[in-house]
């Protein structure tokens, strides 16, 4: 089959792999029919290479058909449609009754002290072959894929893989009041439906932040109060205005939507990239151990967020000594929630959205529509932020 491969920093090939095939009875082998490229795609294509292996078949948004199924798994059968999570949790132990599959104890990457195992992301989360490619190996296929009618195109369904609970969760967690104000810091895919979806569910005010023109376009055609980062000379200037339109308080929560690929932070930038010329072993105890993130999106968060408010993290952040001002978020008596998204937790919250009506736009939400052959064009613009790419799915 042809498949999308890492192959170095910004190097990304599609190149011909074997099958994927059976291992284990509760294995499903999907045909892909969608897939799509991630923010935090990026960050293996550049920040966290470290942690890759040339010829690691990438992608974690996949959906398509099921070919065929494992001995225990019973509730697929062949024909069936489906979107695959990009966690791979078992359903059925502690953390997944819990409503935490992120955390599955059966599919924990324990030699890394990390959580579920996650298709196309690095050894600190096993290493499982991702979905950009033709074919699709399911671990966990009795609990994981979720069924979706036939008819509606894949945009209508694809973005349960990741983005919609991803987006979901980081409004639930930042817990807006009835009526309420939501400010989201980043409009990138997950930004942009955190702001949908917030507006959705009620919130009175949502304010967006970002710097990419194309992207506060589509979040204030969709009615978001948006402010452009270059307007102004410091991120100071950016908290006053926002706080002159919030009587002087700030919005009730934050949504961070950027994570490590902060605008700002020129020595974070320049750590991140320092790894891709380091010897493998020593970069990976680099970015593992050194605070190499770019924390400016975390640190506007806590800056405007109005005092015993919520920051809702779901950008990712990968060092592990970044210095935070703590003293600023105990005083302001702050509540940090933060991590992954449970994706199974929130699909039937989330299936209600995705009718005929469309109210989140997940039918136009793509702005770019590419064949898997073009994998390498479809990183590079993303990357670069080229040609209004917002949201690209590839297609085998």
């Amino acid at each position: 089959m042809r498949a999308v491969t890492w192959q170095g920093r910004r190097d990304v090939r599609v190149e011909t792999v074997p099958d994927p095939i059976l291992k284990e009875p509760t294995d499903a082998i999907i045909r892909v029919t969608s897939t799509g490229l991630c923010g935090s795609d990026l960050h293996l294509y550049e920040v966290l290479t470290p942690f890759m292996t040339p010829g690691d078949i990438l992608g974690h948004e996949p959906m398509g058909i099921v070919e065929e199924t494992g001995s225990e798994v019973t509730g697929l059968r062949p024909g069936d449609r489906v979107v695959v999570p990009f966690q791979i949790a078992c359903g059925h132990c502690w953390m997944c009754r819990s409503g935490l599959p992120t955390q599955c104890e059966t599919t924990q990457v324990v030699e890394h002290g990390m959580g579920a195992e996650l298709f196309g992301y690095t050894k600190l989360y096993g290493a499982v072959p991702g979905g950009q490619a033709e074919y699709l190996r399911v671990p966990q296929a009795q609990y994981g894929p979720i069924k979706v009618p036939e008819g509606p195109p894949d945009d209508r369904f694809v973005y349960l893989s990741d983005v919609l609970p991803t987006a979901w969760q980081a409004v639930a967690y930042a817990d807006v009041p009835p009526e309420g104000t939501l400010a989201v810091l980043g409009l990138g895919p997950i930004g942009d439906m955190c702001c949908r979806i917030a507006k959705a569910r009620g919130a009175g005010r949502v304010i967006g932040v970002d710097l990419v023109s194309e992207r506060l376009d589509r979040a204030r055609d969709r009615g978001v109060e948006v402010y452009d980062l270059r307007a102004y000379d410091s991120q100071e200037d950016l908290v006053d205005a926002v706080l002159t339109e919030t009587a002087g308080r700030g919005p009730d929560a934050v949504v961070d939507a950027v994570g490590t690929e902060a605008h700002g932070s020129p020595l974070g930038k320049t750590a991140q990239r320092a790894t891709g010329f380091l010897p493998r072993e020593w970069a990976a105890k680099l970015t593992a151990k050194a605070g190499v993130d770019r924390l400016a999106a975390l640190r506007l968060a806590i800056a405007l967020v109005r005092r015993g408010g919520t920051i809702s993290l779901s950008g990712i952040y990968g060092g592990m000594a970044d210095p935070l001002p703590m003293l600023t978020m105990f005083d302001k008596q702050i509540q940090l929630r933060m991590g992954q998204a449970n994706v199974r937790r929130w699909v039937d919250d989330i299936l209600p959205f995705l009718t005929d009506d469309d109210p989140l736009g997940v039918e136009d939400f793509a702005t770019h529509h590419l064949p898997l052959e073009e994998a390498p064009r479809a990183y590079e613009m993303f990357q670069r932020k080229e040609d209004g790419a917002v949201k690209i799915l590839m297609r085998p």
